[in-house]
């Protein structure tokens, strides 16, 4: 009986990874950000709700990425500021509840998904941003008992090019975004 489960453990993780919709797994996938604060420090901050889907086919190296990005869920770890950003001033939550990011093309190297050029959809301005993956795997997750897909993806944006002029200079322009992904398998 053991033998026959340990050969059908093996037998999942031996399995190759087909073409398939893999939906977010939201208690897995945050989009978080830095930005510089006057010189003086690195202010970081997270978006808690994301959804999304990621179509990926391995064998034909193709697939499409959408990851929607609820604008209201910020969380920099001070409420005052967070109220702040999430105002008309800023990221204008009531009109312009989400963020997008729709990717456009997947980019191999050999075999391995390295990075992921796409449209950030962001206080209703679309501009083009390459997501660069340190990591990405796709395969049987046994804590969940599911086939799915993930990795660490990072990016910059101009935070001017979609409006966000308040404090320039002394807020920088620059913002790195980086977004945790996890997506499995209905």
């Amino acid at each position: 009986m053991i033998i026959r489960a340990i050969f059908l453990c093996l037998a999942i993780f031996a399995l190759p990874v087909s073409a398939a919709t893999y939906t977010i797994d939201s208690s897995h996938t945050y989009a978080n950000f830095e930005i510089d604060h006057m010189g003086f420090s690195t202010q970081r901050g997270l978006f808690r709700k994301t959804t999304g889907t990621v179509d990926f086919n391995p064998e034909a190296r193709t697939g499409h990425i959408e990851i929607r990005i609820d604008a209201a869920s910020l969380d920099t770890g001070f409420e005052l500021r967070d109220n702040i950003l999430r105002g008309e001033d800023w990221f204008k939550t009531a009109a312009f509840p989400d963020i997008f990011f729709r990717s456009q093309k997947l980019i191999f190297d050999q075999d391995r998904l390295v990075a992921v050029d796409g449209m950030l959809i962001m206080l209703g301005e679309a501009r083009p941003m390459r997501l660069e993956l340190k990591r990405f795997k796709c395969g049987f997750n046994l804590v969940v008992g599911k086939q799915g897909c993930g990795g660490d993806a990072q990016g910059v944006l101009l935070r001017s090019n979609y409006g966000l002029t308040n404090s320039l200079p002394l807020v920088g322009d620059e913002v790195r975004m980086n977004i945790q992904v996890e997506a499995y398998l209905p």
